[in-house]
């Protein structure tokens, strides 16, 4: 009986157990992709930044880009929301790196080619053309949150030196952007909740 109620028990706790889903990444260069929601390929955004303390007493900024697509682009009426951890200004006693970074999102756009090979992508990081030097590892969705982890990690600045900062990257949603927050992890395991824009 014990072991029919324990067997039972599983089956229903299955589908609780989320798998983490490994999102379509892209690189792509400036200003190229603004043709993907825009005839003219150029947008009108909405930059905002949240500022957090490293653990050696640096500050580093999450910039948050957020613009809607335009009439008779291939994004029409959908919105873009492009992400960028920026230590370049981040000087302490000694380097904090950061590795990866959680959002709340939600389901992504997946219908959409932003210039790479020929399939649908879900996420694009801009190498060429833009700011930054470090691009995406990886992007695991698990359910409504994100993990984006970099290819190396992005680390703060010395008094010889500036920091690094990431390329922007970016999704695309049918939702609007709402005030949210995303979680900062640094190697030393230290981690922060910044402020962004993200659909949910």
């Amino acid at each position: 009986m014990r072991k029919t109620i324990l067997f039972t028990s599983l089956i229903f706790l299955m589908p609780l157990v989320a798998k983490a889903a490994p999102l379509r990444i892209v690189n792509v260069t400036a200003p190229a992709i603004n043709c993907v929601f825009s005839t003219s390929c150029s947008v009108r955004v909405k930059d905002t930044k949240d500022e957090f303390d490293l653990s050696n007493g640096g500050e580093g900024i999450l910039r948050t880009r957020t613009f809607t697509g335009a009439s008779g682009s291939p994004a029409e009426g959908l919105f873009a929301y492009q992400y960028r951890v920026d230590l370049t200004d981040a000087v302490g006693t000694k380097p904090s790196c950061i590795d990866w970074i959680s959002v709340s999102f939600g389901p992504v756009v997946s219908t959409l080619d932003f210039g790479g090979p020929a399939r649908r992508d879900q996420l694009f990081v801009i190498t060429s053309g833009g700011t930054g030097s470090i691009g995406l590892e990886s992007a695991l969705q698990t359910r409504d949150t994100i993990r984006f982890r970099f290819k190396s990690p992005v680390c703060s600045g010395t008094a010889a030196a500036k920091g690094a900062s990431t390329y922007f990257w970016g999704l695309v949603s049918t939702s609007d952007p709402e005030n949210t927050t995303a979680l900062i992890h640094e190697t030393g395991g230290a981690t922060h909740v910044v402020k962004t824009r993200s659909p949910i």
